[in-house]
């Protein structure tokens, strides 16, 4: 049996990695709980290497209520606390505490919306972008409006670059690299 070509960074050596590549990365999602859950990891990688927060995904998982939304926005400064002290999360107080409050925005979007997927969609025409990219980029113009938005809503942790890979996880562009499996087809 042939061996797939994948994305050329993907560290072949890594069976989780590969496993989240071939199945979720750049795979279109539109449920509102798996959209909160990328935000918040996404958000938790910024100054690290995706890898890193993929191996602690459960962890972050079990601290932020399966990514419930409503059960994050509720947490109290003494369960973020705890979250601090025993989790296996990244322990960064700014990154943890944002989650809570960027679980409050994104209800009031989904209030405002009627879903965070409708919000988000609509910033790329709710149609996924196939790039085929020879290299990687870091931001577009439609993650430069994303996170000025978000930001501008109260959001933290979503600057431009975090929103970019938040995209490229949930779908919004296709950035298989050009000979991966999974590239765009034009």
């Amino acid at each position: 049996m042939a061996q797939k070509t994948r994305c050329s960074w993907l560290p072949a050596d890594k069976p989780d990695y590969v496993h989240y590549h071939d199945t979720e990365w750049g795979v279109p999602a539109h449920d509102d709980r798996v959209l909160f859950e990328m935000l918040i990891l996404e958000g938790a990688q910024a100054g690290l290497s995706w890898y890193t927060i993929l191996k602690r995904r459960n962890g972050y998982r079990k601290a932020f209520k399966d990514f419930d939304v409503a059960k994050v926005a509720c947490m109290t400064d003494a369960q973020l606390e705890k979250v601090l002290a025993t989790g296996d999360i990244i322990r960064n107080r700014l990154k943890v505490f944002s989650a809570r409050k960027n679980a409050l925005v994104f209800l009031a979007i989904q209030r405002e919306f009627g879903s965070f997927d409708a919000y988000i969609w609509r910033f790329v025409g709710d149609k996924s972008k196939g790039t085929r990219p020879k290299k990687m980029i870091a931001t577009s113009a439609e993650s430069d409006a994303i996170s000025k938005d978000l930001k501008k809503k109260g959001m933290s942790f979503v600057g431009s670059t975090i929103i970019y890979a938040y995209m490229q996880a949930v779908g919004m562009v296709n950035d298989h690299m050009e000979g991966c499996f999974l590239a765009a087809k034009k």
